[in-house]
């Protein structure tokens, strides 16, 4: 395998507007967003509530949740694969292999990382922005959003690490979406296939577009960071 023709080729691909690979491209962004965006909300305020509540249970709570994030990705699929066939006792939706069964997935596995890592930016906040700003009169979802913007760049930190985690993982997305052109197959699993074929340059091509995703994501994390540095000097 010729190193350098391969990587011309994938450049060429990224530029000639292939369908079929912005095809896939598509469908990656659009299961994992859609994912990421159910269980933001949801996770947020569990995470609130295991940060700045005390109730029985709660380290217990924490420890699951922390626990979940090592499960692998092939072994949620696999529970959900036998969930969601015929025989299993979710059947009945006709989910497996299609992008609503690739969507559940990625929930599942972005939820426990999305509420460990917003309870840690909870955990390390100053508790007197949500004291201060009940203390004022605000209304509940208002001192939240108060809290929120307070430690908006580890929150913002957990969602680059939940989507970057699902819109790489490739184990879940082929058990439970089949990895069927145009329909559920994403970046990981086209690479994953045309990489066994031996063609190389769609799954380098690919591989460059999430290289580049990461490299965005993170430049405007840090851009945030600096800017907000030199407003408060």
């Amino acid at each position: 395998m010729d190193i350098w023709q391969t990587t011309q080729d994938a450049v060429q691909l990224l530029f000639s507007g292939d369908m079929a690979l912005w095809g896939i491209v598509g469908v990656s962004f659009s299961v994992s967003l859609l994912a990421i965006t159910l269980v933001l909300i949801p996770a947020l305020l569990i995470a609130f509530a295991l940060a700045y509540s005390k109730f029985p249970g709660r380290w217990l709570l924490l420890s699951l949740f922390n626990t979940c994030q090592s499960i692998p990705t092939v072994v949620i699929g696999l529970l959900l694969y036998m969930m969601l066939s015929r025989a299993g006792p979710l059947g009945d939706w006709q989910m497996l292999f299609t992008q609503r069964a690739m969507i559940l997935g990625q929930m599942i596995v972005c939820f426990p990382i999305l509420v460990s890592m917003m309870h840690a930016a909870f955990q390390n906040s100053d508790r007197r922005a949500w004291e201060t700003a009940l203390t004022l009169g605000a209304s509940l979802p208002r001192a939240l959003l108060s809290l929120m913007w307070e430690c908006r760049f580890p929150l913002f930190a957990a969602i680059i690490a939940a989507f970057s985690r699902i819109i790489t993982e490739v184990g879940c997305s082929m058990m439970v979406g089949g990895n069927i052109l145009n329909t559920t197959r994403n970046i990981p699993t086209a690479i994953a296939l045309e990489s066994s074929k031996g063609a190389f340059a769609q799954g380098v091509a690919l591989g460059m577009v999430l290289l580049i995703l990461a490299l965005g994501l993170n430049f405007l994390l840090s851009f945030a960071r600096g800017k907000a540095h030199l407003r408060t000097n």
